[in-house]
């Protein structure tokens, strides 16, 4: 393992540097991934210098908007006029509420309140915690975020409240979101086979297979080419909304690696709307150390 995360920063993926376009100073974008440690930002060359040199954080979602939070927590209700049980037979129900009670210690008569769609996402991170080592409080995705809130440096949101809300629970019909519940219920190896495909495709910084492995027709998991769409088509307003940060630049941009690979990821756009985004590692860093010394490192 440790051989493969270096493949994967020696050749600097997951880190790329935004110019060009009338950018006074230059940006930084981070490919993240939930399911992997803070540990592992440490391999990642020059990450942390790059970070120190930005005077703002751009996310999907800030971390401490603390009413967007509580919005979003409102918004994953359901309406009162939706029951549930009444959406399913009695056989499905109850195997819902089984799978439930067995990975969250609670069944629908405490969740049934919520709308599918969370049920599905509060399922699916037990399933990444029992089977891929998922923890929540080690994950790197929002370490940035966290690093900034406490050194005051601003935090912008690229979604805004509503959107955000759109997003998690609304951009499936209820009838498609109550579907898919129960389809990660009764196939949720489908779910970790993805994943686990996923991760190995960040550590090797492959943004672009990581995208078309979660977008190929023969993908059976909850998470579909239909949804990659949605993110693509949400990467053009992504674009226009990143102009006045890049323009000014120290931007540092961290955002889930799905949403960045791929000819409709958001670097494509980014290059498509006329900046320049190119790897950043030790080749194309400016600060890199004498060849004689790389040269040395890359033998050993």
């Amino acid at each position: 393992m440790p051989l493969l995360l270096c493949i994967c920063v020696s050749r600097g993926q997951l880190l790329y540097e935004v110019s060009g376009n009338s950018s006074r100073a230059k940006s930084y974008i981070f490919a993240t991934n939930r399911l992997v440690d803070i540990s592992f930002l440490d391999t990642v060359p020059n990450l942390f210098k790059v970070y120190g040199r930005s005077d703002k954080v751009i996310t999907e979602m800030a971390i401490n908007d603390y009413e967007a939070i509580s919005a979003l927590r409102q918004a994953a209700l359901l309406p009162d006029s939706v029951v549930l049980s009444n959406q399913y037979s009695e056989d499905e129900y109850k195997q819902i509420d089984d799978a439930l009670q067995l990975t969250l210690k609670m069944g629908l008569d405490k969740l049934g309140r919520m709308k599918p769609s969370y049920l599905t996402e509060l399922y699916r991170n037990e399933l990444l915690k029992r089977w891929l080592g998922y923890d929540e409080d080690r994950s790197s995705q929002n370490f940035f975020q966290t690093v900034a809130a406490q050194q005051d440096k601003p935090i912008y949101a690229l979604d805004k409240t509503g959107e955000a809300i759109y997003m998690a629970f609304d951009r499936e019909p209820l009838h498609w979101q109550m579907k898919e519940l129960l389809k990660i219920v009764e196939y949720p190896e489908r779910e970790i086979r993805l994943e686990k495909a996923m991760l190995g495709f960040y550590r090797n910084g492959q943004l672009n297979e990581l995208v078309y492995e979660a977008s190929m027709p023969d993908n059976t998991s909850t998470l579909s080419y239909s949804d990659c769409k949605v993110y693509w088509q949400r990467n053009l307003t992504w674009v226009k909304r990143l102009k006045p940060y890049l323009e000014e630049g120290k931007a540092f941009i961290c955002l889930d690696a799905l949403y960045l690979g791929g000819d409709n990821g958001l670097i494509n756009q980014l290059r498509t709307a006329g900046y320049k985004v190119k790897a950043y590692n030790r080749k194309t860093n400016p600060d890199a150390k004498p060849k004689k010394e790389k040269s040395k490192r890359q033998k050993d």
